[in-house]
């Protein structure tokens, strides 16, 4: 018996382990790298988000500021987050690889805005326009 729930315990492990291991595909469209980096910031999934995101001093710090706010946040509210919709309500093409997306969550309903541009034929989130706002 002992050996049969040492087992079971083993595979629950390891089934758990796993579901982290997904690979993340690169975004084709401004669309799907915004939708992507919004709901894995929803979730408390900032790694994931990260991947989305141009890596750069201002953009990794924004986030890093974005993900401890959102750990000292009660665990209802955490939950709320989590299961909460997004609501693009307006994309704007400035160009061929700039794009903003004007959004609320259906949480807290704040509008916000995002700007993804285009590097290479993937589409990044440059994260740092949320607060600044400049082009």
């Amino acid at each position: 018996m002992r050996l049969f729930l040492t087992l079971i315990a083993v595979v629950v492990t390891g089934i758990s382990c796993g579901s982290g291991n997904e690979t993340q595909e690169p975004a084709t469209s401004a669309l799907d790298a915004g939708r992507s980096f919004i709901d894995d910031c929803l979730k408390g999934r900032f790694k994931q988000a990260a991947f989305y995101m141009i890596k750069d001093d201002e953009n990794v710090a924004g986030l890093a500021k974005l993900e401890e706010s959102f750990n000292s946040k009660g665990s209802s509210d955490k939950s709320q987050y989590k299961q909460a919709s997004i609501m693009i309500e307006n994309v704007e093409t400035v160009n061929d690889s700039t794009t903003i997306l004007s959004y609320r969550n259906s949480f807290d309903r704040i509008a916000r805005k995002l700007k993804v541009i285009k590097r290479q034929e993937t589409w990044l989130v440059d994260f740092k326009y949320t607060f600044s706002g400049n082009m």
